[in-house]
């Protein structure tokens, strides 16, 4: 017999069920994939706001005099141009290349750093950074004790903005802001983090998990007057790809690099030693044989994972990794690798969709969608 594998709980699962959403495992997790449907979350969050509850997500906080040096040697981007405040947008890598995870870096001072991770690799993630941790820094996995809400769209920041003295319109994209013990909802601890999966405005609240039902409960009500709704997995994922953005297990994996995955800006070959830099810098140097593109079908139909992508003739030359029908164009639109050539990279490019042995035409296109 197969061992049952348990399945977690976010501290808000009895809320989503209030809700009535309906509830997947993800990630080890039961979460909310919709409540009122996935197009009208999406909408909502494009046009107002969303609520989305991604306490699934790990985190773990670096210390002591090493925690720099720590970072610095695990991912590929530059933590030196972090300050107290800022947040940096990363992979670690394997010797290899291949990519093991992308996260979060959060300076909170020059001695601690939170990273935060996906939910599906926390295990993987702690087991590979505890393996590289040669300069003894104090590795700290609250995952369990945290939660995190994703407020994101064009009122975000309004309704969030009812809710506390601090002044939001301050805070930059890609910083964050601890807030005071007892400051922001009664928290013992949170932070405000100009961040997002969505490709809009939004913040990303970090809380303890036993409080986190009260800050849900105060943004839902600022946020009705507003048309703020609760939004689930499925809206999250339809976002994302209207903005290009890559998901772990799909566009990332341990067989594709930074590189091919078009995360050259975060990786950074020239800041000194990191973990799989050397073999960063010689497929660099002999140059990409697949890269990652963005397409827009143009005949009717939707794309999905394991697809495969076409030339204009036919040939398979590469497949989905991940794909949709976007509710803001109402056409199919995806990701996927290919030869790093330029009749199947440039945007404006013609390649094809394999739908169930019916060839539908598509163009390469550069994200966002829903920005054109």
């Amino acid at each position: 017999m197969q061992p049952t594998v348990e399945i977690k709980k976010t501290p808000l699962h009895e809320t989503h069920i209030a809700l009535g959403a309906r509830m997947v495992p993800f990630a080890g997790f039961a979460m909310p994939i919709q409540y009122t449907g996935i197009i009208d979350e999406h909408m909502a969050v494009r046009r107002t706001a969303g609520l989305f509850d991604v306490s699934h997500m790990g985190e773990v906080i670096v210390r002591g005099p090493n925690a720099f040096a720590f970072v610095q040697h695990l991912v590929t981007n530059d933590a030196s141009t972090l300050y107290d405040g800022r947040v940096m947008y990363t992979v670690m890598c394997l010797p290899d290349g291949g990519i093991v995870d992308d996260l979060l870096v959060y300076r909170i001072n020059e001695q601690e750093y939170m990273l935060v991770i996906n939910a599906a690799n926390v295990e993987k993630d702690i087991e590979w950074m505890q393996a590289n941790n040669e300069v003894g820094a104090q590795l700290d996995n609250i995952s369990d004790d945290t939660a995190l809400l994703a407020i994101q769209g064009p009122s975000a920041f309004e309704i969030v903005q009812k809710l506390t003295d601090f002044p939001l319109d301050s805070l930059k994209y890609y910083h964050f802001a601890p807030q005071p013990t007892g400051t922001f909802l009664s928290c013992e601890r949170a932070i405000l983090s100009h961040t997002g999966y969505t490709g809009e405005p939004g913040l990303e609240i970090y809380c303890e998990a036993s409080n986190v039902k009260a800050v849900w409960d105060a943004l839902m009500e600022a946020g009705e007057p507003l048309g703020l709704k609760p939004a689930g997995l499925g809206a999250r994922d339809t976002l994302r790809l209207e903005a290009g953005y890559c998901l772990y297990g799909n566009e990332l994996t341990e067989s594709t690099t930074p590189l091919e995955a078009g995360l050259g800006w975060v990786t950074k070959l020239d800041k000194g030693d990191f973990i799989g830099r050397e073999a960063l810098q010689k497929q660099k140097t002999n140059g990409l044989e697949r890269k990652l593109i963005c397409f827009v079908l143009e005949d009717r139909g939707i794309p999905r994972s394991d697809y495969p992508i076409t030339d204009a003739s036919g040939q398979e030359i590469g497949e989905v990794t991940s794909g949709t029908q976007s509710p803001v164009l109402g056409q199919g639109i995806g990701l996927g690798y290919v030869p790093n050539r330029p009749e199947y990279t440039e945007p404006g490019a013609h390649i094809g969709i394999s739908v169930r042995g019916r060839v539908l035409k598509a163009r390469v296109e550069k994200p966002p969608f829903h920005k054109k």
